[in-house]
């Protein structure tokens, strides 16, 4: 008996839309601290920061939900929470799980950073730096689309203007 690839296939396109949506996460705050271009009002690539990192942790939920969901490759729901849990290559599975703790950590946040300081909110974004790592390792050991020309060039595009734009912001 054929089994329904649609849970499979919207877990593998929203594990894709989520790390699109953290990297335009990451990208948005490096512009609106650094300003590349100075044209854009950074109030609103605040916002619009905000608004991504929002939009890549329901991506990331409903990626997780799903796989759990999916009968061909078993992932229990601890797996989602605790790092390491996964049968699924649990080494990279994890660094994805943890990354998604990290995400939602920093997204939170936004709403604590009067009273923890804005200097500890700062540095507290620094493991952003972290997730996106966690994120990409996730995607390119554990995803099934890594080794497709297209899924490459999305990694490493990807990591590509995060350094660009981090290069940027500690130069200027």
């Amino acid at each position: 008996m054929k089994t329904d690839p649609t849970i499979w296939i919207l877990a593998r396109a929203t594990g894709i839309l989520a790390y699109a949506l953290l990297t335009t996460t990451v990208l948005a705050g490096l512009t609106a601290r650094s300003r590349p271009l100075k044209k854009l009002n950074a109030a609103i690539t605040v916002d619009v920061h905000r608004f991504m990192s929002l939009l890549a942790l329901l991506a990331t939920g409903l990626h997780g939900i799903l796989l759990t969901l999916d009968t061909a490759e078993p992932i229990p729901i601890a797996a989602l929470l605790v790092p390491g849990a996964s049968p699924y290559r649990p080494v990279w599975v994890a660094a994805g799980v943890l990354a998604a703790e990290v995400m939602i950590l920093v997204h939170l946040s936004f709403r604590f950073r009067a009273r923890i300081g804005v200097k500890n909110w700062r540095r507290l974004h620094y493991v952003t730096y972290l997730a996106f790592a966690g994120a990409t390792g996730h995607g390119l050991l554990a995803g099934t689309d890594s080794a497709r020309p297209w899924a490459l060039a999305m990694y490493v595009a990807a990591t590509g203007a995060v350094a660009a734009l981090t290069a940027w912001r500690i130069t200027t």
